[in-house]
């Protein structure tokens, strides 16, 4: 019976070299074609009336024609290398049984572009085959869209203790939550907990109303809907009642001992360093740790010190900790939000210039 992958066969990629004296922007075209062997698949490869196609070449600036289950790739050597790699990538999601979606679509070209650079783990993959991390629970797969996504899910699988850093929309708290639903479902660990600081919450839950996971849930929200994304929503439940999945705000971490449990802190800019120390000395036998945040969006009075930024400069060099950092690029939502992060970020920059000239 033939393997997945011999299923699909690259039937002819040739480069086309025109003269020496011929413009040297035309010398470096490449001519690809790729056979599918299975029709369905193809059909969903291409996408409806070939979107997912037209996506590839907008953001490849390639040619694809689809006869069939043919595809010809023209363009770029480069380019059409990388939307050969971005084909095949999603092909093999496909095959594993999962659908793709447009986002899915420019996730395979962020990460074919970045082939070369891309953190891969030892394989005897071809060379030139994207091979995305990827964390599989029951109800769904997720694979990386990004090289930092990359990095941040395989930091996941190897240290104990990670800090994803960066703007909204990168995916560093959803991926975080589908990890420790990943390792709950393996028996790797025995709980999960999730915290965040509230912060207002210190004082003012008393005056909010209902009992405590009622006041608390509205600040917890993210890692709810990442959760029952991950999970059977009565599964969440029961696994809440049981309080094998703990939902706390950081302030109720104090004096415990967190052993075979994953642990993640979100929105960890806004805790303060007393705070930060706190959470991280919870750390104990066989637990995973997951802290997340954006420095940029600290909401702590002018003149108290983000526990995320200091703890970011004490641990850096410290064995164990990873510290994986996303930026605008690596943002997976609607495309408005990696411009709106570019535009803030380049107005903070002209803002720290004018406060340098003065």
């Amino acid at each position: 019976m033939a393997s997945a992958d011999e299923e699909r066969r690259l039937s002819a990629a040739e480069l086309k070299n025109p003269p020496q004296n011929q413009a040297s922007g035309a010398s470096d075209m490449a001519h690809i074609v790729l056979t599918f062997d299975n029709n369905k698949l193809a059909s969903a490869l291409y996408g409806q009336f070939d979107e997912n196609l037209a996506r590839l070449e907008q953001k490849l600036g390639v040619d694809i024609r689809s006869r069939g289950n043919q595809l010809t790739i023209k363009g770029s050597a480069s380019a059409a290398e990388q939307a050969r790699r971005a084909l095949d990538s999603l092909y093999g999601i496909l095959q594993k049984g999962v659908d793709i979606a447009q986002s899915d679509v420019d996730g395979a070209v962020r990460m074919a572009v970045a082939a070369d650079d891309q953190l891969t783990l030892p394989t005897l993959e071809r060379k030139g085959k994207v091979s995305a991390a990827q964390i599989a629970t029951r109800k769904k797969t997720i694979y990386a869209r990004s090289l930092n996504q990359d990095a941040y899910m395989r930091a996941l699988e190897r240290s104990e203790l990670v800090f994803g850093i960066g703007p909204a929309g990168t995916g560093k708290t959803y991926l975080a939550v589908a990890h420790a639903a990943m390792l709950l479902e393996r028996g790797m660990v025995e709980r999960i907990i999730l915290s965040r600081p509230a912060v207002e919450a210190g004082e003012r839950l008393g005056f909010l109303p209902g009992d405590m996971k009622e006041k608390v849930d509205p600040y917890l929200r993210p890692l709810y809907d990442a959760l029952y994304d991950m999970m059977p929503a009565d599964k969440v439940e029961r696994a809440i009642a049981a309080e094998v999945i703990e939902i706390a705000p950081l302030a109720f971490m104090r004096g415990r001992t967190l052993a075979h449990a994953a642990v993640i802190l979100d929105e960890a800019q806004n805790t303060t360093p007393m705070q930060m120390k706190m959470f991280l000395t919870r750390l104990g036998e066989n637990s995973r740790m997951i802290v997340t945040g954006d420095p940029t969006q600290i909401d702590l009075p002018p003149s108290t010190k983000s526990g995320l930024v200091e703890a970011l400069r004490v641990l850096d060099g410290v064995a164990g900790a990873v510290t994986v950092r996303f930026n605008d690029v690596d943002v997976v939502r609607h495309p408005l939000v990696a411009e709106i992060v570019r535009a803030y970020d380049r107005d903070a920059k002209l803002a720290r210039g004018l406060g340098a000239e003065s």
